[in-house]
């Protein structure tokens, strides 16, 4: 527990060669992400899961410091450090490269903050969240493209964030690099093996 935050860390037997943290997505939790998790670290990296707030073990609500946590667990793995991460998990990698100080990011199906946004007012997501703290946060950082490497992977058939907002980023982020595949639905892509691989080499290369 880091200030609250429950986490687990992964380590290779060697000296990793970089540092990995992977954000869950909105009402998951750490433990969901157990198989990524695993294949990093066999591939030489050090690797950080953390429950967001008011998911899985954490303490209090999901709230506007999230990048502060984020923050404080990356610190937890070494240099040069990337970020993982799927739908809201995929928002807040995006969002947080800068504060974390990230060279690439990975984003699966991210979320927009307008999606979100209008989820936390609906009470559509089953998380705890401050509402006030976190809609302000919402607000105040829509879904922009990060000044690093980014990894986009999506599924056509996504029924929750549909594959053309990941087109629309990828068209407003120069650094990037996009695949869409075929089928698939909201979960699909992150458990994948096939993309999980393709995920770690894109990994290697960037933060050679």
């Amino acid at each position: 527990m880091l200030d609250g935050v429950a986490y687990t860390l992964w380590r290779p037997d060697e000296e990793p060669w970089g540092g990995l943290v992977v954000i869950h997505g909105a009402g998951s939790r750490k433990e969901n992400h157990e198989d990524f998790a695993r294949a990093a670290r066999d591939a030489g990296l050090a690797v950080v899961v953390p429950d967001l707030r008011g998911h899985g073990d954490s303490q209090g609500a999901l709230d506007g410091r999230v990048l502060d946590d984020l923050a404080a667990v990356a610190g937890l793995v070494p240099a040069p450090r990337a970020l993982r991460g799927s739908s809201m998990g995929g928002y807040l990698a995006i969002t947080a490269a800068e504060r974390v100080g990230a060279q690439a990011v990975v984003a699966i199906c991210p979320a927009s903050a307008e999606a979100l946004l209008r989820g936390v007012r609906d009470e559509h997501f089953e998380f705890e969240a401050d509402r006030p703290s976190l809609e302000a946060f919402l607000a105040e950082h829509p879904l922009e493209p990060p000044d690093v490497p980014l990894l986009l992977l999506h599924a056509e058939g996504d029924e929750r964030v549909p594959a053309e907002q990941s087109r629309e980023l990828a068209a407003r982020a120069p650094q990037s690099k996009l695949v869409i595949v075929p089928g698939g639905h909201h979960r699909s892509v992150q458990h994948d093996a096939e993309l999980q691989g393709l995920a770690l080499r894109w990994l290697r290369r960037e933060l050679a």
